[in-house]
């Protein structure tokens, strides 16, 4: 069963969950709080939103600062029709794509990729841009983060 998509979740939900994203570590009586509802409300609306993986989980976001001097950088993959299975395959066997994701527009594909060194990301984009039915790659090295609202990469 496919969880409910934000949209479709009541106000109080959706509020509830905003505030997880901010901080998911919040009390649930400061949630409660927040969001003017008794803590037990809180409580069983986490526990339903949990049940239904609306939430999928909790992790813990370094700090920009914390993290090594790994560099990031999104790569837009134009691909061949057809080649689409192929080319998710072998991206799916690189430790270094932290995300990939089909897109409308000019790329059929962008890839948040993490390599330790420049000499690294270039071999990784070598790799990307030699698979078999990759048409076409542009790239853009992340120099910082000016907005992070924690979405996992």
């Amino acid at each position: 069963m496919r969880p409910p998509r934000l949209d479709q979740l009541d106000e109080l939900d959706r509020n509830l969950v905003a505030l997880l994203q901010a901080n998911a570590r919040e009390s649930v009586a400061n949630l409660a709080r927040q969001l003017d509802v008794a803590r037990t409300t809180v409580i069983a609306r986490i526990a339903r939103l949990e049940k239904t993986n609306v939430i999928a989980g909790y992790s813990v976001r370094l700090g920009q600062d914390v993290l090594d001097a790994s560099m990031h950088a999104y790569v837009g993959i134009i691909i061949a029709p057809k080649f689409g299975a192929d080319v998710l395959k072998k991206l799916n066997r690189m430790p270094e794509v932290q995300l990939l994701c089909a897109v409308s527009g000019e790329f059929d594909y962008v890839a948040w990729l993490r390599a330790d060194s420049p000499d690294r990301l270039n071999d990784l984009l070598d790799q990307i841009g030699g698979l078999a039915g990759v048409e076409r790659t542009t790239t853009s090295i992340i120099l910082a983060r000016k907005i992070d609202r924690g979405m996992g990469v």
